[in-house]
């Protein structure tokens, strides 16, 4: 849970709210990369999710976490829903149907980022093992029904779940079926910012058919090769998407607060209790007109909340996080971002990927983005097969990797951890069709080969 925010400061203007973001500005050479990933926990011998409570159970297992790190544990109404890295700032946290997800401490290379998520891997292993669990790295569950799930004791999960079912389609489905892989990184400047959002907004379809890695719901193939993109196209429009205003004159900080103090509430947080706003204006809290506490304003602390339940495409807190790619194994784990630190954190590099991107127009984006979670690198825009930006995007990242120059102890740069990508795009396929393939060949429709074959 956070902190109650009832201590933090209240918004007293606009400036407060835009320096929740304008904060995060640092030099070049303070830039950092923080991974995050989230995985599913099975049973090996049913091979269903695994519940919270039980010896065998979420929560166990993050009682043995906490045990083996010395973590700082989180808490919601006494239940254990996190750890906390006192040190370096990472955490271990819960997805609403169980997903274990591992947000990854700010680091200076993609060495760095690679041994940190194998090193928690192995600790998750020598947990489980004994324990008959296993973990899948796969972007959508591929057979579990929504009644499989079963939901984490979080307070804001109970919150989120019937306003889901509300305002889209496949909200739950995104809750509790779905897992990915995101990266954070930094920003110089206001223009900094700017240039990698548009960037990185314009080129996140090209990561979804990279990492495309859900071709299986309820059982059998869904149509697409990432049904998890499909599903947030039909989340909740009011707080997913492409951000086309990113593209506009006056694109800065305070576009940005304009357009999430449009998106709506979920809930505020007092004396550590969740308290429902789902739907409610974040504008009319700063009026002082919130329906559940008439006359109150608005903390700091709440608008940093309000921040993390926006879910566009690429999000802007104090980083900005990439958010288009499926969770896949411990390579694509490494290489979803390496392929956005290749790009973004180098000049010559981003001004190439602008390039690339530039001429694209509001429509072709939003296309490209519903199109390629069917069609991965088949699908078009601009007139250019999806394939071919993709190995644009993938030499431009990896020359961007070679003028980081950060080097392991073998002498190889980080350009090392795009091997996944270089192979889809040798194969042509994602690894979502490479799996399809495998299903109606050598598993002969056995969807229940997906258990042993992808696993962590």
């Amino acid at each position: 849970m956070s902190a109650s925010p009832v201590a933090s400061p209240l918004i007293e203007s606009k400036a407060d709210l835009i320096e929740a973001l304008s904060k995060g500005v640092r030099p070049k050479e303070d830039w950092r990369i923080g991974t995050e990933h989230e995985k599913f926990v099975f049973g090996r011998k049913r091979r269903l999710p695994v519940p919270y409570e039980g010896d065998r159970g979420i929560k166990a297992i993050l009682e043995a976490v906490q045990e083996k790190t010395n973590w700082t544990p989180l808490m919601d109404k006494g239940n254990i829903i996190g750890l906390k890295d006192p040190v370096d700032g990472g955490s271990v946290s819960l997805e609403p149907g169980g997903q274990l997800e591992l947000s990854g401490a700010p680091l200076e290379t993609l060495h760095d980022t690679c041994m940190e998520t194998g090193n928690h891997l192995k600790m998750l292993r020598s947990i489980t093992d004994d324990m008959g669990l296993e973990f899948l790295g796969l972007g959508v569950a591929p057979t579990w029904s929504l009644d499989d799930m079963p939901m984490m004791p979080k307070s804001r999960y109970a919150i989120m779940k019937p306003y889901m079912e509300k305002v889209g389609t496949l909200g739950t489905s995104m809750m509790f079926r779905s897992c990915t892989v995101q990266v954070n990184l930094d920003f110089s400047s206001e223009q900094d910012m700017v240039k990698k959002l548009r960037t990185s907004l314009a080129l996140q379809p090209i990561t979804t058919a990279i990492f495309a890695n859900s071709p299986f719901v309820d059982g059998k193939p869904s149509g697409y090769l990432s049904y998890r993109s499909h599903i947030w196209q039909n989340t909740d429009k009011d707080r997913t998407g492409m951000l086309p205003f990113a593209f506009e004159d006056g694109m800065g900080f305070e576009r940005y607060v304009d357009y999430a103090l449009d998106v709506p509430m979920y809930f505020i947080i007092r004396d550590d209790e969740y308290i429902n706003c789902a739907g409610e204006s974040f504008r009319a809290f700063l009026d002082g007109k919130l329906p559940q506490r008439p006359g109150e304003l608005p903390t700091k602390a709440d608008w940093e909340d309000h921040l993390t339940t926006i879910f566009p495409e690429v999000r802007l807190k104090s980083f900005l996080e990439m958010r288009g790619a499926d969770s896949g194994p411990w390579e694509g784990i490494c290489a979803m971002p390496a392929l956005w630190v290749g790009v973004l954190y180098d000049q010559t590099s981003l001004d190439a990927a602008w390039d690339l991107v530039k001429h694209w127009t509001e429509e072709q984006r939003d296309q490209l983005r519903v199109d390629v979670a069917k069609t991965a690198f088949q699908a078009e825009i601009a007139g250019r097969k999806v394939g071919e930006v993709a190995r644009d995007m993938l030499e431009i990242s990896r020359a961007g990797l070679a003028a980081r120059s950060r080097k392991n102890w073998e002498g190889f740069d980080e350009g090392v951890f795009l091997h996944p990508v270089e192979r889809a795009l040798k194969l042509e396929k994602c690894p979502a069709e490479v799996m399809l393939e495998a299903y109606r060949s050598i598993w002969g429709g056995d969807i229940d080969r997906i258990f042993t074959e992808h696993l962590f």
